[in-house]
Formats: structure tokens, C-alpha cells, sequence
């Protein structure tokens, strides 16, 4: 059972849950009704066009990537430290090779909004529509040092997406 709230109304610090308990970023294919999900652990929220906003970082070989760009909406989880491990396999793991979400011992369920996954597990669910896509270019790096994390030349695209609702596990 999943309590709405609004953004606004969030109380938890987003630095600490997205730097150090991680976050999953699912999304659906609509039209084979396959998932994907990955942990991520760089991203933000904000206010951008006088909208809620996430922001977060998919690099392009990435496997969820595909489901991100077949979907309108995607989700990002976040769990209670008893899940670490889970996360850490998510993370580590493609779901090209494997069904990473069963063998993390996760669970998925549909949620109200149409395509939008989330996962029984989770503490808090972050229901998101795409407003913004990019790939970040190495021309606008202002800081040459950080280019050292993009060795491989895989630069990530940047999504912006408006926070539709936030649920929590009630």
C-alpha cells in the first residue's frame, strides 16, 4: 500500500538517498512489456520551468537506456539499507544477460500511473514523465579533471523529468 505525496511535501534528504542508499531507474517498453532497472547513485531534484524535476545520468551502453527511450515514464526507487545488496546486483549485473530483478529478489508492480513500474520493496517511489534529453559533450566541461570519468569516451545523457507524484510505502 503506497501513500501519494506531493514533492513539495517530501521530507527525506535527497543528497543522502541518492549519494549514499542509491536509487533504481526503471522503465517499461509499452510495446513488449519488458523492464529494465539500474542503480544510480548520481542525480538530483529541483525546480526547473516551474515544475518538480529529477535529474539523472544514463550512460548510452546501458541496457535501461533502451526502456528509458521506448517510455514516456519512468520511476526511481529508493530502499531501505536491508536491500544494499539488491542494489549493489542491479548495479553490476545487465539485465541483457540475466533477469536481474528476480535474482536481486525484487519484486515489480504497476502502479496508477499507466506504464510506470515500482517495486514492493521500495521505501519510496518517485513516479517521473521525461521533459529533457541530452548528451553531455566534452566541449562543456568547465573542469578538465572530471573528463577522467569518461576515459572510454561514453558520455551520459542527461534526462530531466518532471515528478509527477511521490509515493511512499505506507
Amino acid at each position: 500500500m503506497w501513500n501519494k505525496l506531493s514533492p513539495y511535501d517530501f521530507g527525506d534528504n535527497l543528497f543522502h538517498l541518492i549519494d549514499k542508499e542509491w536509487m533504481l531507474i526503471t522503465a517499461k517498453n509499452p510495446e513488449t512489456g519488458k523492464c529494465n532497472t539500474m542503480t544510480a547513485s548520481w542525480g538530483g531534484c529541483g525546480i526547473l520551468w516551474n515544475k518538480p524535476v529529477a535529474f539523472l545520468f544514463i550512460r548510452p551502453q546501458r541496457y535501461t537506456m533502451e526502456f528509458v527511450n521506448a517510455n514516456d515514464t519512468l520511476t526511481l526507487s529508493f530502499f531501505h539499507e536491508a536491500y544494499r545488496d539488491a542494489l549493489r546486483l542491479c548495479g553490476s549485473v545487465s539485465g541483457r544477460d540475466c533477469d536481474k530483478i528476480a535474482k536481486a529478489g525484487l519484486h515489480t508492480e504497476e502502479l496508477e500511473t499507466e506504464n510506470a513500474l515500482g517495486f514492493q520493496e521500495a521505501k519510496y517511489t518517485f513516479v517521473c514523465r521525461k521533459l529533457y534529453q541530452d548528451v553531455l559533450k566534452e566541449s562543456a566541461f568547465l573542469d578538465p579533471s572530471l573528463l577522467a570519468n569518461y576515459k572510454a569516451g561514453d558520455y551520459h545523457n542527461v534526462f530531466i523529468c518532471e515528478i509527477e507524484e511521490i509515493l511512499e510505502k505506507a
